[in-house]
């Protein structure tokens, strides 16, 4: 079928809104209307050149209405509404353990621009393959996912704000709830106030962390982080040099139990590894290829600190997402705060605004038809 997409030809080239082919579904496939999708940082990050092949449809933040299965689809039925996240082979032991984003075969699932039978789902004019990304590619009207990609969401809630659950808003919350489990009233250090941040920053309110102090250079994000829940704000571009003195001096000389950090730039990484306490744990969230180096005996061994690595929070999507979906219904993450919605069309402007900190989640709407529930 003939759908539209947004295709970036090669490395660094803009979004190319373009008719393409897309395959017809089989299998476990599904064939997804796209009704949105957020942006997020890896977006930009792949467009750059970070792995991916091209050309490519990126989008991993999607969300829809399903139009058609393959034969083996047992979940979902025709009109059912979804949010993507990432594709995993639910066969291997870390399927098997509950941890699918430790997939032994995730790379090859959702960065090899191909379905997991192989295959270009994806076709352009010419005749040139397309690769896919996430296994999603929800930068696109329709789009033909695998059954693991989705979870099945109720009809009470607006498509167009969900999407940005399935990779971003998940990666900061279950960073904390489902990695750092913190104890009722234990401090969290939070390193940068994008959507992730913000996400890690509610998550640890939901958790009943006593101190939560979040870090950034923008007055106006640390103004809504204090409404979001933090107890405490640190402009770290005013007190560059004071960052860890700060938050020891906020935490009785101790450091933070807990430290995330999302800006993934290496003198920050360095500030957040060192503001970590006796026995606490710091979390690297963001994309990047900085390095980050440690000495492994005086700033892991002694103190008994550690370095988790977490990917996509480290969560089961389809019990995640419907957790944050009643959190939010309760209004414990408020993630509507910080969406702006652009037209399809304008896809490259939302990236931008996304990437300059403008705009904290930009989400483009591919069906303009559709109607949120009122």
């Amino acid at each position: 079928m003939k759908i539209k997409a947004a295709v970036v030809q090669g490395e660094g080239q803009p979004y190319d809104i373009q008719t393409v082919e897309l395959a017809e579904p089989q299998g476990t496939d599904i064939l997804l209307r796209v009704v949105a999708s957020g942006i997020c940082r890896s977006d930009y990050a792949e467009r750059n050149g970070n792995s991916i092949k091209f050309p490519n449809v990126l989008g991993h933040e999607g969300a829809g209405i399903v139009e058609k299965v393959g034969s083996a689809v047992t979940s979902v039925v025709p009109g059912d509404h979804v949010i993507l996240s990432y594709g995993y082979c639910q066969e291997c032991q870390r399927c098997s353990e509950g941890h699918p984003s430790s997939c032994i075969h995730w790379l090859d699932i959702n960065n090899a621009g191909t379905n997991k039978r192989g295959e270009f789902v994806f076709e352009q004019a010419d005749g040139t393959k397309i690769n896919n990304f996430f296994n999603q590619s929800a930068f696109a009207t329709h789009s033909l996912v695998d059954e693991s990609n989705i979870v099945k969401v109720d009809k009470d809630i607006d498509l167009r704000l969900l999407g940005p659950l399935g990779c971003g808003l998940g990666t900061g919350s279950g960073a904390v709830l489902d990695v750092l489990r913190p104890k009722v009233g234990q401090s969290i250090a939070i390193f940068g106030t994008g959507a992730v941040g913000f996400a890690a920053l509610m998550a640890a309110k939901v958790a009943g962390c006593g101190t939560i102090i979040a870090l950034d250079i923008n007055e106006e994000r640390l103004a809504k982080a204090e409404e979001l829940g933090a107890t405490h704000v640190i402009n770290s571009g005013i007190d560059s040099e004071q960052v860890v003195g700060k938050i020891r001096e906020i935490t009785n000389g101790l450091g933070a139990d807990y430290v995330i950090d999302t800006s993934g730039v290496q003198p920050v990484m360095n500030q957040a590894m060192e503001a970590v306490a006796n026995g606490g744990t710091f979390v690297p969230l963001a994309v990047t290829k900085q390095n980050f180096e440690v000495n492994t005996f005086f700033d892991l061994v002694f103190g008994n600190k550690k370095i988790v690595g977490c990917l996509i929070g480290d969560t089961m999507p389809k019990f995640h997402l419907p957790r944050l979906i009643e959190l939010y219904k309760e209004g414990k993450f408020p993630f509507d705060q910080f969406v702006k919605y652009y037209p399809f069309a304008d896809i490259n402007q939302a990236e931008a605004d996304s990437v300059s900190g403008k705009v904290l989640k930009s989400v483009v709407v591919m069906d303009e038809s559709y109607q949120p529930p009122s």
